[in-house]
């Protein structure tokens, strides 16, 4: 049954630059509530209201919109990262603020849907941007603990990875694992900055 003129997306003149954020915006919607499968050009045309051609002028093709939303979040993950970073530069209390950032990210942030999408996808460079951000991450931690030894970076890596791969898995699977043991919402967060936290005392100490 055709739409009447009331059920078809209303359709208005955007800029080139607004045209490309709604679309990236749209599509980075649909990955959150729908998955990686919804991200098309047809999909994100509707909801924006625009023609399927109209995105592929601005993107050229699916691929080229993947990208740029993978970018956008890449790049909001960064931000995230740079805000632990400045938290535990200046804040005493800043272990379970660094992993309440990071565990963030990767759930209403949706840097875990990105992350698994992008390991899916093959092409690890969309996670190049983020390289530099951990990498400061690293640093600050080491800087906290006033470690200066190649060793310290070692075990501080070590630290972040687990940081990282735990606010993954929290994001991908959290809710119904924690159901499922009784555990509530921020149990995993308070395990890994107890162990973070007992990390920094520890090189303090030395």
């Amino acid at each position: 049954m055709p739409l009447s003129v009331a059920d078809k997306p209303r359709r208005r003149r955007r800029s080139p630059d607004e045209a490309r954020r709604e679309a990236i915006s749209s599509a980075r919607d649909l990955l959150l509530t729908q998955g990686p499968s919804a991200v098309t050009l047809t999909s994100v045309a509707r909801e924006i209201g625009v023609t399927h051609a109209n995105l592929i002028h601005h993107f050229g093709s699916v691929a080229g919109l993947q990208s740029a939303v993978m970018a956008s979040m890449t790049a909001d993950l960064s931000d995230a990262l740079d805000a632990a970073i400045v938290r535990l530069r200046t804040d005493d209390g800043a272990p379970l603020e660094v992993v309440n950032a990071v565990f963030a990210a990767f759930s209403t942030g949706g840097a875990g849907r990105l992350a698994a999408w992008i390991a899916m996808s093959g092409d690890l460079s969309h996670l190049e941007p983020v390289r530099a951000a951990v990498r400061n991450l690293v640093a600050a931690i080491k800087e906290k603990i006033g470690a200066s030894d190649g060793q310290a970076d070692g075990v501080i890596g070590s630290a972040v990875l687990f940081i990282a791969l735990s606010a993954f898995g929290d994001a991908l699977i959290g809710d119904p694992l924690r159901d499922m043991l009784g555990q509530d919402a921020d149990a995993g967060r308070q395990v890994v900055a107890g162990l973070l936290a007992r990390m920094l005392a520890d090189y303090s100490a030395l």
